[in-house]
């Protein structure tokens, strides 16, 4: 049976009557399969790098500009997409966001050059923009208190199953097939998930109320400019443009009668907390991947699919401590999971850290053990902190608000740690060996294996492993630094058996 456009807005009734729909569960299921197509891509696109490398001609720069494309337009976009889906229907961004993700996988899988799979990845951006709020916003005026808990868990289970079949299937593919056909897992699933909304989900939105398009223009430019700055290095007239852009975007939605931003949330200690923690638990984990799949590939010699065979044990160990976390938060305070969670991470970052080139993949996978069970406590519990205090008629904004700050993190991960990943890696290198080989691994793994100097592959490889280590080390710093804050700024209150309203936490591994 089909289900109608009719709305339903959040004024009380509305979010009881969409707790009492018995379509409600496939509404979930909905979003799963929303949340899988952006889990996948992300993690195909980390072990298609070195094929990228291979095929494209890829230098670094253009293999951080194709993560940060994403990123950029992203982070740039997420606050007036969620703010937008609030006032126009989220089910109708939800749509459009998958349209738009899964389209743009077309010319990405067709790229013949590095700059064409870089705009098609700006344009997938786009979106996701559109698409990642709306799901969760969805998910929060879809479940009432009792029920929120238990579709919160499928959520997550689904996310982690992405996880894992993203790096074996992508694997597969990338192992029998060329790099391009891991964006056609993209239009599928997209296709499908369109077609289940159409026919399953109801329209949603928030209270109406005035547009505020001042706000939207001053939060794309400042936003866009601020990512830009991370990724690119400082530059002043893009620096200052942040400055001002952003300034004066904080000074308008304190004035207005009608924000697209409620600021008043960072004055709770419980927002603004789980926040920066957030911002320096993504920051410290956002290079991981990015280090490992070469690491795998090119220091070890492992094919794509065993690559991806290999980070299982963190996905799997973050999937299961989840739940554990999800368990755990009906007696444990938020505060005490975070802070457990960020100190077991660190130590899984400080064991990566002394890994060698001759350890091999028994002690990597200890830590890749530890770091999932860290982030399985603690992702849950602090994205559940943020959305505490969130009201559901900005159920939208405040997830976009959520993925805001995931992103910051992230891009501040990719821009700094993989500076530091390729100077130290290049200033490891021998002064006489040739110039490619000095700028990137994937290079002088290639130069090796053309003309047979083993020698340069064992420096290559050592000079990579001293630079990872140099990464894990920042990591362990930023996991510790994290855990301080939250012990510091959250309040240590009393856990509840089932969240509230607005106490949606959001999925780790989006």
């Amino acid at each position: 049976m089909r289900v109608t456009s009719n709305s339903v807005r959040e004024d009380g009734a509305g979010e009881a009557a969409a707790a009492r729909d018995p379509r409600r569960w496939w509404v979930l299921g909905v979003l799963c399969l929303s949340l899988l197509v952006l889990v996948v891509d992300n993690t195909v696109l980390n072990l298609a790098i070195p094929s990228l490398m291979r095929d494209l001609g890829a230098t670094p720069s253009d293999v951080q500009w194709m993560i940060d494309a994403y990123v950029l337009v992203f982070a740039g976009l997420l606050l007036t997409a969620g703010s937008l889906s609030d006032r126009f229907g989220r089910r109708r961004a939800l749509i459009v966001g998958l349209a738009i993700f899964g389209g743009a996988s077309v010319p990405a899988m067709l790229a013949a050059e590095p700059w064409q799979l870089i705009g098609a990845r700006a344009l997938m951006g786009v979106g996701g923009s559109l698409l990642m709020p709306s799901t969760l916003s969805i998910l929060m005026t879809s479940f009432d208190d009792q029920e929120r808990r238990t579709a919160i868990a499928a959520w997550s289970a689904v996310a982690m199953v992405g996880v894992i079949a993203g790096p074996t299937l992508g694997g597969f593919l990338l192992q029998h097939y060329y790099w391009g056909s891991v964006f056609l897992l993209n239009v599928p699933i997209a296709i499908l998930a369109i077609i289940a909304a159409v026919w399953l989900m109801p329209e949603t939105r928030g209270p109406a109320r005035p547009l505020d398009p001042l706000g939207v223009v001053l939060s794309i430019v400042g936003m866009t400019s601020l990512i830009w700055v991370v990724i690119d290095g400082w530059n002043w007239p893009v620096g200052i443009l942040a400055i001002v852009a952003l300034g004066a975007f904080i000074g308008w939605e304190l004035r207005t009668r009608h924000p697209m931003l409620p600021l008043h949330l960072f004055r709770q200690r419980a927002f603004s907390g789980a926040s920066f923690s957030i911002v320096l638990l993504s920051f410290g984990a956002g290079a991981l991947l990015l280090a490992l799949t070469q690491y795998l590939q090119f220091v070890l010699g492992y094919q794509p699919m065993e690559a991806g065979f290999a980070l299982l044990p963190y996905a799997v160990a973050a999937a299961l401590f989840n739940g554990l976390g999800a368990g755990l938060g009906k007696k444990l305070s938020n505060r005490t999971l975070i802070v457990a969670g960020l100190l077991v991470m660190g130590g899984g970052f400080a064991w990566l850290s002394t890994l060698g080139p001759a350890d091999g993949y028994g002690k990597l996978i200890l830590a890749l053990l530890v770091m999932g069970m860290g982030g399985g406590l603690a992702g849950p519990a602090a994205y559940a902190t943020l959305m505490g205090a969130v009201p559901v008629e900005h159920a939208g904004v405040g997830s976009a608000l959520n993925d805001t700050v995931q992103q910051v993190g992230m891009a501040l991960s990719v821009a700094v740690l993989g500076s530091v990943l390729a100077n130290v890696y290049t200033g490891a290198m021998p002064a006489d060996a040739p110039a490619a080989a000095r700028e990137s691994i994937g290079a002088a793994m290639t130069m090796a294996a053309s003309s047979g100097n083993q020698a340069l592959a064992a420096q290559a490889r050592a000079a990579f492993t001293d630079a990872m280590s140099v990464g894990s080390v920042v990591g362990t710093v930023c996991s510790a630094v994290a855990a301080v804050l939250a012990f510091v700024v959250l309040r240590r209150t009393k856990a509840s058996a089932a969240p509230t309203v607005s106490e949606t936490p959001a999925p780790t591994a989006a």
